[in-house]
């Protein structure tokens, strides 16, 4: 217990340390009374991700403070979020004498995958979570803290959450802590995350930007030099500095543009920080581009204004791309000290400044989340489907007939601008104008753009606006509308179905709508009516279906319908692969989706018709299975090698054309006894060569050796291994 009092006085001490601001003595007995609520509460012999629960707590404090740039009344909460209503100890955090304390602690528990302790509720809790916004914004910023504490700790969570956690951080809290501003915390866990699901890939490219380092450093030290010359000659106060890319965004710009670790060229940043005051800002920073642009040449197509004109979240800089004189590209990024600050803190420095600055952008955009929230459905995969495009999304800023400014997100239509504007104008929108010109709704918007809508009383939300409008609120109120619609139409169609049974002397009820809803496919009995009414549907042909189902044998009952997940490929027993929970009567197949191979990390998800369905960690369909049905979530492995078995696997070949290219691939797999060619298709076109090889190896090993052995042919630029 002694060793413990003094670990806990320790992390006391650095929640002190972390905490913005000149620290007061009422700041310093406040933090302890806490902390002797919460060593008083937390069981000492209770321990959570490594660590006995005190300190557990006071570590989400710290970062609370470090990392979120929270103030002390929540660095507070977040250490007695622990502690429930019905707790002994919850009348004493009456004693801090802050009534905000208890109200973020509420705020917290209605959220329950914050407590670190369930991880299954995903896309409900998320929207609880978002929901929290309208309460106290320091909710959502705490949860961003003990999401990022439990990825530092993933390696502490039993084996089967620690897939599911990662999914859940990489595909929700990441593009959230990305459009709140923190940019720091939205690399940190997706690298985090691709470390446990695309294992290979992170070693690869953390191996290559080690042996790296030595000529990176050069490079920098030899980029920097006239730069700071030059500045140190203008009497400018700054600091500059240097950022090496995330090991996730590296490997993202990698897949998107098909290039190798050696082609990225904005590896790193130089960033240049200006001591200046508030009146001077804007024309600091022009200055220093100024200076920058003078020493090496930009390119325009990638000058980057985010001063002027602010991103919602209230990230302000300047960025551009020069080339030196030895054609290295270098990211050039120029802010001043409180820019830097809110680019660091987000959402709290943001707070911090806004009486200085007066920028409701993310107020604006919590608006709108709002708004989203209170008209979207519950149902997770449209939730999410819904929400996580936005707060990825870079922007765009346009002006309405009177001047004002309207920031949307980076392809925006003129159809999301109505919809901004007001929902009645999205939905009685029939086209418009956009510098004068006139336009279709699916116009995309361009910085600058002066934009009036067109409307008509006739007009009402169509479902093909779906395909091309990209704002969060505009999907949802055209949802919805169209929700209206066919909840209405659907009465129609059952009242047509009820008649027409009655007249076929057929009884209506559940066993009659479940027998149409698995003939056809419905997911729902308000589908089904609803394609009643619209005429999809022959009801002659539903006649037919129920007699014919009258007359077979009840001999086994009728099942719902399947989730929508891609047909699989059945594969025969054996004992290469055990599903390492209990699960009766039923047999399991690899995923067509996703090809696993022998090797491969794997999970298997329970289907309601076909048993289990091995995936890999990686499949695309993996962050919609793990975050709506992770009950159905099971773990696998794989055992002993089966040298006779073959799994299928897909290799995508990209290159120039090259005399005798085809001859030596098709002798590298020769080489491979174990491995059995189904197709080689391949094209030349242009100077380009493209092919793709479907292969039955033995294990993954062999697979990536092939990858390896096909890259290094001469005219081969790119080797990936695809999904199906």
């Amino acid at each position: 217990m002694a060793e413990l009092g003094a670990q806990i006085r320790s992390r006391q001490s650095l929640v002190l340390k972390a905490l913005p601001g000149p620290v007061t003595e009422a700041d310093r007995r406040m933090l302890s009374m806490a902390t002797e609520i919460a060593r008083s509460h937390y069981p000492a012999d209770s321990k959570y991700l490594g660590e006995p629960l005190p300190l557990y707590y006071l570590e989400l404090a710290r970062l609370t403070a470090s990392v979120i740039g929270l103030g002390l009344p929540a660095v507070v909460s977040a250490l007695l979020s622990g502690i429930s209503e019905d707790s002994e100890a919850w009348a004493s955090i009456d004693e801090l004498n802050d009534p905000s304390i208890k109200e973020v602690i509420k705020g917290l528990s209605r959220v329950t995958a914050l407590k670190g302790r369930d991880f299954t509720g995903q896309a409900e809790n998320f929207r609880k979570l978002l929901l929290s916004l309208a309460d106290d914004g320091r909710v959502i910023l705490i949860a961003l803290a003990e999401r990022l504490l439990v990825m530092r700790r993933l390696d502490w969570l039993p084996d089967k959450e620690r897939l599911p956690v990662a999914s859940e951080t990489y595909f929700l809290f990441a593009p959230l802590a990305h459009r709140l501003g923190y940019y720091n915390i939205k690399s940190e866990m997706e690298d985090l995350a691709m470390k446990l699901m695309e294992q290979a890939e992170y070693n690869d490219i953390e191996t290559r930007l080690k042996q790296t380092t030595t000529s990176r450093n050069r490079l920098i030290k030899e980029f920097s030099q006239p730069v700071i010359e030059k500045l140190d000659a203008l009497g400018i106060k700054y600091e500059l500095k240097s950022r090496t890319k995330s090991i996730h965004s590296i490997w993202q710009k990698m897949k998107r543009q098909g290039v190798a670790f050696e082609e990225v060229f904005d590896i790193f940043a130089i960033r240049i920080i200006i001591d200046t005051d508030p009146a001077h800002e804007k024309s600091s920073c022009w200055q220093v581009y100024s200076v920058v642009t003078d020493l090496y040449q930009p390119d325009p197509s990638r000058m980057r204004d985010w001063i002027s004109v602010p991103k919602t979240n209230g990230y302000e800089s300047l960025h551009t791309t020069v080339v030196t004189p030895a054609g290295r590209w270098v990211e050039v990024q120029i802010r001043t000290r409180r820019m830097d600050e809110i680019a660091e803190k987000g959402l709290a420095a943001h707070f911090r400044y806004k009486g200085l600055r007066g920028d409701g952008g993310l107020d604006t955009w919590m608006a709108q989340m709002r708004e989203v929230l209170g008209t979207l459905e519950k149902e997770g995969n449209g939730f999410l489907g819904d929400i996580r495009p936005g707060l990825y999304a870079d922007e765009v800023f346009v002006f309405t007939p009177k001047g004002e400014v309207r920031q949307l997100p980076m392809g925006a239509t003129l159809l999301d601008f109505a919809f901004d504007i007001h929902t009645q104008v999205g939905s009685k929108c029939i086209g418009g104008k956009i510098n004068g010109r006139n336009v279709q709704l699916k116009q995309k918007l361009q910085n600058g753009d002066h934009v009036s809508v067109i409307t008509s009383s006739k007009q009402t939300p169509k479902r093909d606006w779906l395909s091309f409008v990209v704002t969060n609120k505009a999907r949802a109120k055209i949802k919805q509308a169209l929700n209206e619609e066919k909840f209405k139409l659907a009465a129609d169609g059952k009242e047509m179905l009820t008649r027409r049974l009655k007249n076929w002397k057929i009884p209506y009820g559940d066993a009659t709508v479940v027998k149409l809803l698995t003939e056809y496919g419905f997911k729902t009995s308000q589908d089904l009516y609803f394609s009643i009414a619209i005429g999809e549907m022959d009801l002659l042909q539903i006649k037919k279906v129920l007699l014919r189902a009258e007359e077979q044998p009840e001999d086994s009952q009728t099942r719902p319908a399947e989730i929508n997940v891609p047909e699989e490929t059945v594969t025969s027993g054996g004992d290469f692969l055990v599903i390492e929970e209990k699960v009766e009567g039923l047999d399991y197949k690899l995923a067509k989706c996703c090809n696993p191979v022998f090797g491969d990390r794997i999970f298997g998800f329970v289907t309601v018709l076909e048993g289990i369905k091995i995936h890999r960690a990686t499949c695309p369909n993996a962050d919609f299975m793990l975050s709506n049905f992770p009950y159905r979530v099971v773990r696998a492995r794989w055992t002993r090698l089966d040298a006779s078995r073959g799994f299928l696997a897909s290799i995508k070949l990209t290159g120039v054309e090259n005399l005798g290219i085809v001859t030596r691939i098709t002798e590298i797999l020769s080489e491979y006894k174990t491995v059995a060619v189904k197709s080689f298709t391949y094209s030349m076109n242009t100077g380009l060569f493209e092919g793709r090889i479907e292969l039955l190896v033995p294990n993954i090993n062999v697979l990536y050796g092939i990858i390896k052995k096909i890259q290094a042919v001469k005219g081969i630029t790119r080797v990936t291994r695809m999904d199906n």
